[in-house]
This record gives structure tokens, C-alpha cells and sequence, in this order.
């Protein structure tokens, strides 16, 4: 009997258009047998967290809590500039007029909450939900402002809302850097050619989609919450780029650059261990 290794990813257009090669056994993962959970990005933060998944996609604000049990893959991820999260009210505002409001968030590891921290205008409460809930919280009064993720900074003004703040754009324009907005983590305990395996396994998936986008199509739009083909197509545009065959030196320096200001703004050190699985010891 084959191993079985656990592998999740969210829903959301992105994911399975990189993932739908696995997910279809058009690519092979030989001698392991994907077992997939597919959940929000919060929930597979705490699923990570918790240890349950070998492989997994995570916020990136996330893997300093998890550098102890996984370490980064260079494939997968969601990384790039024009991404980023956004902030949305009822009304046209500006950040320091929201500063004491509720603010929904798409959970407290998610890389959205982290930028809300390093921009630091919002003081007041913030109150976590599933991303898709934000913008109807905020379009009936139930909050005062959302951190919107995903396809939410396409489909915002369906609601109503204004946006008050591009978080990437604000990250760019502070760092002059790609926004680092989630990556692929791997347990460290299963070893350097299982990561190296899984790693080759994602860049053949993401390869094949881009080659056959026909072929991904129906399992993309299946998973997709309602989503119009627009949507998807733009939200595939969107978070879907050559970072997400290869980090690259960029990417990698973005993505530790963000990993310590994490750390900075708790006041704690990243870490001491390799990012990345081929990274030495």
C-alpha cells in the first residue's frame, strides 16, 4: 500500500487551477497518495498549526508560528504585485476616520490582518469571519469597514462599498516589494526528497494548467462559490503569475521581508531555521 500524504488547498480559482493537476492524477505524486482537504485559508492555517497536514497552503503572515514543524516550498504560492488586500466601507472614508471602527477580517493569521498592523492607522476592534461573509457584513451595518481578500477586490462595488485603502499597494509603495500573500509549506519530518517531489509535482500541475486551461476548467468553476467566469478568469490572472512557478530571488527577499516585520511588530525574532527546504541546515 502507497503512503498517503495530506495535502490542502482552499477553493478558491487560484488554488485549483495550480492544484487541478494533482487533484485529477494527471500529475504523479508516486510513491504517496494525495489525500486533499480543501478549506478556507484561515482554517488551513489553524489546520497547520495543529500539525494535521504534511503540505499545505497557508497565509504567509502565518509561517512564522509554523517554522517549526514545516518549511517553505518555492512553487504554489501566492505572491505579486496589484494583489493585495483591500479596505472597504459603506462610504467613501479615509483610514484615520475608520481608525476606532469594527473592521471585519478574514482571520487573525491571515496575511490582510498583518498589513492592517504594519499600516497602522486601524486601533479599533476587528472581528474575524470567512471571506466571503465580509462584504455583506459590511454593506447591512454590521461593521464598519472589512478587509476584503481574494476576488472580494473585484466584486466589492456589487455591494455598494467604497474602497479606502489598496494594502498591497501600500506595501509596495513601503517596501518596493511583491506583496507575499500566502505560500506552500511542507512537513520538515518527512525529509528533503519528499519536499523536492512535492515541490516538481505543483510546477508540473500549475505547467499542465496553463497548458490546457480547457482541461482545469470544469474542476475550477466546480469549486468557485457561484463565481461568474469573469471572475474566475481575472481572479486566475490576478494571483496566478511566475512567482507562482519560482519565488525567485525577488520573491524569496519579499517574502522575508515580510516574515520579519511580522516578527518586528510582535517583538519576537523569526525563527532560527531554514526558510526553505533547500536551504541547508
Amino acid at each position: 500500500m502507497s503512503p498517503t500524504l495530506s495535502l490542502g488547498y482552499s477553493p478558491c480559482p487560484n488554488d485549483t487551477f495550480i492544484f487541478f493537476g494533482l487533484a485529477a492524477g494527471h500529475i504523479s505524486t508516486a510513491p504517496y497518495e494525495l489525500a486533499i482537504t480543501m478549506a478556507d485559508v484561515e482554517e488551513l492555517n489553524n489546520l497547520a498549526r495543529q500539525g494535521v497536514l504534511d503540505a499545505t497552503k497557508v497565509s504567509m503572515s502565518a509561517v512564522p508560528y509554523l517554522l517549526d514543524q514545516y518549511w517553505l516550498l518555492r512553487c504554489g504560492g501566492a505572491l505579486g504585485r496589484g494583489c493585495g488586500p483591500l479596505v472597504v466601507a459603506r462610504r467613501r472614508a479615509s483610514m484615520d476616520e475608520l481608525r476606532e471602527a469594527t473592521m471585519a477580517i478574514p482571520g487573525w493569521l491571515t496575511t490582510a490582518h498583518l498589513l492592517l498592523g504594519l499600516e497602522g492607522s486601524h486601533q479599533g476592534p476587528r472581528l474575524p469571519m470567512t471571506f466571503d461573509r465580509i462584504m455583506p457584513a459590511v454593506a447591512a451595518g454590521e461593521v464598519g469597514a472589512g478587509g476584503i481578500i481574494h476576488e472580494g477586490r473585484f466584486t466589492f462595488g456589487r455591494y455598494g462599498l467604497e474602497m479606502v485603502l489598496d494594502l498591497g499597494v501600500w506595501w509596495e509603495k513601503r517596501f518596493g516589494l511583491p506583496l507575499p500573500l500566502g505560500g506552500i509549506l511542507m512537513k520538515r519530518e518527512l525529509g528533503r526528497d519528499a519536499a523536492h517531489l512535492m515541490e516538481k509535482a505543483i510546477r508540473q500541475s500549475l505547467l499542465l494548467a496553463r497548458e490546457q486551461p480547457e482541461l482545469a476548467w470544469p474542476y475550477i468553476q466546480t469549486h468557485a462559490q457561484e463565481m461568474a467566469p469573469d471572475v474566475i478568469r481575472r481572479h486566475i490572472d490576478t494571483f496566478v503569475n511566475d512567482y507562482s512557478l519560482n519565488v525567485g530571488t525577488e520573491g524569496e527577499r519579499a517574502i522575508r521581508t515580510l516574515l520579519k516585520a511580522a516578527c518586528d511588530l510582535e517583538g519576537r525574532p523569526l525563527p532560527d531555521v531554514p526558510l526553505f527546504w533547500d536551504e541547508k541546515d
